[in-house]
């Protein structure tokens, strides 16, 4: 995914004419969404880890992509509040870049991952018993993570401090050689299109299209809940993503040149502001489609609450008998030996 300031994706070489269009939402505005997004983004997440971590053991494939899941998703929860300053040094623009890459590249592979985990599950269910063990789960881990540090590497090493308007503040943006700058922003767009719009969707569309109909067909009485389920999913993801990416794509047309006028071009970077922060937001609604909503969390999750209201009652008996006991014994009569 991009940086926060998305005025670098205008080609210069394109729009020379074009006056710049303040296509980000106001400071205050976009502070205030960020943390937003970070505070609700951290709490889910780090509830669905300390459960995972804590109560319930990695036993198959599900366990292990919703453990990577969520560590993606922390990933770019923690890089949103950061990109609302400027960074004061390289090394922390590298930083929250890698993070901010790592998480979009790595979150949406894992979501393509759980999908079709659950297709294996429910349409071949006996035939791949076998594919879906622990050992597997951790090996396509793996190579997911590899995947996502080769994609993120480029705008992680490019990534520089710009002061576009010669003030005192500085951008964290990817600063390309001018020799290969077109080159490594098509790529950039072309990565992030191809994880999200070419690869992601359709094979989440289609397995959970096929999981939708062996679940159709069914007389379990938990088919509904299950069909909303699906449903749920592939509407979140692509009402979050497919925007976004379109917007990429349109970006992509914009550099090539087959966009080519100044209206198109401010509606591009207008519309980019509101479809990122709408792409970030998926972050926070993870942990609510994935954990919560599951069966086996959610009595995981009861079982720690119960506990915690359990033990705080013990504590509360506890004091409370204590002070009864002080107070019996303080209005007891003290023989005296006179």
């Amino acid at each position: 995914m991009c940086s926060m300031n998305e005025s670098e994706y205008v080609e210069e070489y394109v729009y020379d004419e074009c006056e710049d269009t303040d296509a980000d939402l106001s400071n205050i505005s976009l502070l205030g969404l960020y943390y937003t997004l970070f505070c609700l983004g951290l709490l889910g997440n780090c509830t669905v880890l300390w459960i995972l971590l804590r109560h319930i053991k990695l036993r198959t494939m599900t366990d292990v992509c919703l453990l990577n899941l969520v560590l993606s998703d922390l990933l770019l929860t923690v890089s949103l509040p950061l990109w609302a300053y400027s960074s004061q040094n390289l090394a922390s623009c590298k930083l929250i870049t890698g993070f901010y890459q790592l998480g979009f590249y790595s979150g949406t592979l894992f979501v393509t991952l759980m999908s079709v985990d659950r297709y294996l599950a429910i349409v071949h269910a006996v035939a791949a018993m076998r594919a879906r063990t622990l050992r597997y789960g951790i090996t396509a881990s793996i190579i997911i993570w590899v995947i996502s540090v080769i994609m993120a590497a480029p705008q992680v090493i490019f990534a520089s401090l710009e002061d576009p308007d010669e003030s005192n503040s500085s951008q964290c943006q990817p600063f390309y050689p001018e020799e290969t700058e077109k080159f490594w922003k098509y790529l950039r767009n072309f990565s992030e299109n191809t994880v999200g719009l070419f690869v992601g969707l359709p094979v989440i569309i289609f397995c959970y299209v096929k999981i939708l109909v062996v679940v159709s067909k069914s007389r379990n009485s938990k088919r509904d809940k299950a069909m909303k389920m699906i449903f749920t999913v592939v509407c979140v993801f692509v009402a979050c993503w497919v925007p976004y990416n379109i917007i990429v794509f349109l970006q992509t047309l914009e550099q090539l040149n087959i966009l080519n006028n100044c209206k198109t071009s401010e509606t591009i970077n207008s519309a980019m502001a509101v479809v990122e922060l709408i792409a970030l937001s998926h972050c926070c609604i993870n942990p609510v489609i994935y954990a919560f909503i599951g069966e086996k969390f959610r009595k995981s999750l009861g079982k720690v609450l119960m506990k915690y209201i359990r033990w705080n009652y013990q504590i509360g008996g506890a004091h409370s008998h204590r002070d009864t006991t002080d107070i019996e014994t303080s209005n007891t009569p003290v023989k005296s030996d006179y």
